[in-house]
């Protein structure tokens, strides 16, 4: 930890109120272009924690029954003041992240869809009613919040995916506990701080920070009744299996090894440039990043110029004009990734681009990797079996494209694949024949959009229902039904019914 009273604190939100940790560990966020000590951020006392939650329950009893349309126009004016900071949450985001410019603004575009989405909760939080299913009855049902949730968030997408998780289960009637990443939370503070004066009130949101003992608290904790999470597998599999057996409801986005299929017809130079950008794109720091390509029967001559688009590809600190590829997050991601890449080369795959030690003089302390591509990869190879989460691209062959699904099938992951081609058939078998719950036709990337929900899929997820969209109404909700039957004044009583039927 620095020494230095001049380096600003990261605060904790309780009850409405930004306030000074009394913890004793910090820890400090670190600019990964320059090493740049940029503040510090307490590991909460269980005290705070707890004081956290306990605002939320207190809250959760009148936020409940505020009418839906008071709680949209919240995130109507959220979405507002989100949209005129736009610039200078890109700015912290990129300061301590490391990705371009460009590319924090789309983190935090693609969570303002969701806030967008939020402010529509009057039409999705709908229940259904069946009239007259016996004589006089009626049943209907209604989605009630579930009381106090809890997301815990990764440093690759320190916008977008607390966006993904508070405006919806705070629209849905919830209140809230966010964990973000202790490496960024600086762009999430701002996001709460924007959130409080779009009007949320006191208590319904609460940000923590931490590490293991913080998850574990979200985890055990009795009035804690859903977790939300994104993140690492290991992570993700000791918070589903900890949360669930604690009686709470979970979601858990976890790893992934995403691949895509090019057959010969597709276009060629749209392709490559997709395939660039989707593997590279954010320093491969992407749960979505493209990082295995599957070049099929002809397709494999595009090798060459595959390896010249990466090579174009300026690597730089991300607030450097024209930068595509800015640093990983820390020192220890850096070594991590330059450790695989060098057991990829032990282990037989051909090294055809080696971005370790790039050139960037300007910025010569920050954790800089650049655009890395293997050819003749096997499945048996580290770089395949293991989520690299850096700017490295493995290739493989196939000689069609059954044998091409066949062996994405044969991945235990499931978050997203993609097709490249001009074949409605190819495209038609592709969709039908994959086991990945998102799919690309021509889209490298293919991360749906709010009104649909996130849906990968095998052991890239655990829990039934994915974050934002129609599935995580369902997710921040317990349905609710009632069977109704009223008598008019000067009906006359019947016989007394001893069966379970309705008459």
């Amino acid at each position: 930890m620095t020494d230095s009273s001049s380096i600003p604190t990261v605060k904790l939100l309780i009850n409405g109120e930004f306030v000074e940790s009394q913890t004793t560990e910090w820890r400090d966020v670190i600019n990964p272009a320059t090493q740049e000590v940029l503040a510090q951020v307490p590991f909460a006392t269980e005290q705070e924690m707890n004081a956290a939650v306990a605002a939320a329950k207190e809250a959760f009893k009148t936020w409940r029954k505020t009418p839906i349309g008071a709680r949209a126009r919240i995130f109507l004016k959220y979405q507002q003041l989100i949209r005129e900071n736009m610039k200078e949450l890109a700015a912290i985001l990129t300061a301590e992240q490391g990705k371009t410019l460009p590319d924090a603004e789309g983190d935090v575009f693609r969570g303002l869809e969701v806030v967008e989405h939020a402010a529509g909760i009057g039409n999705l939080q709908l229940g259904e009613l069946a009239n007259n299913v016996a004589n006089g009855v009626d049943t209907y049902t209604v989605l009630q919040p579930l009381g106090v949730c809890a997301g815990i968030t990764p440093f690759n997408f320190p916008a977008m995916i607390p966006l993904w998780m508070f405006p919806m289960a705070i629209a849905t009637g919830n209140t809230f506990i966010l964990k973000p990443s202790e490496q960024d939370p600086m762009v999430t503070m701002r996001l709460a701080e924007l959130a409080i004066e779009a009007g949320i009130p006191k208590g319904v949101l609460n940000v923590i920070h931490g590490g293991a003992d913080a998850v574990n608290l979200i985890c055990d904790h009795p009035d804690i009744k859903a977790v939300s999470f994104v993140g690492s597998t290991k992570v993700g599999t000791l918070v589903y299996n900890r949360a669930t057996a604690n009686g709470k409801r979970a979601q858990c986005m976890m790893g992934a090894k995403n691949h895509a299929i090019v057959l010969p017809d597709a276009h060629r130079q749209q392709t490559l440039n997709n395939l660039a950008g989707a593997a590279f794109g954010a320093a491969g720091q992407r749960c979505m990043a493209l990082s295995v390509v599957v070049l099929v029967g002809e397709a494999q001559t595009w090798l060459p110029e595959l390896i010249e688009k990466a090579r174009t590809l300026k690597v730089n600190a991300g607030v450097e004009p024209n930068t595509d590829v800015g640093p990983v997050i820390s020192c220890a991601a850096l070594d991590r990734v330059s450790g695989l890449i060098a057991r990829g080369a032990e282990e037989g795959a051909t090294l055809e681009l080696d971005g370790r030690n790039p050139d960037v003089s300007a910025y010569g302390k920050g954790n800089f990797v650049g655009p890395t591509i293997f050819s003749g990869v096997t499945p048996e190879m580290a770089i395949y079996r293991e989520e690299v989460f850096g700017p490295v691209l493995c290739v493989m062959q196939a000689d069609s494209l059954k044998d091409a699904v066949e062996l994405i099938n044969a991945n235990p992951n499931g978050n997203g694949t993609a097709l490249f081609t001009r074949s409605g058939a190819a495209a038609r078998y592709f969709q039908e024949e994959i086991d990945i719950g998102q799919v690309g036709i021509n889209v490298p990337i293919p991360v749906p959009v709010p009104t649909f929900s996130f849906t990968g899929s095998r052991a890239s997820k655990l829990g039934d229902l994915g974050p934002y969209g129609k599935q995580v109404v369902q997710f921040y909700t317990q349905t609710k039904t009632i069977t109704e039957r009223w008598f008019d004044e000067d009906e006359v009583a019947g016989s007394v019914n001893t069966t379970i039927t309705l008459k």
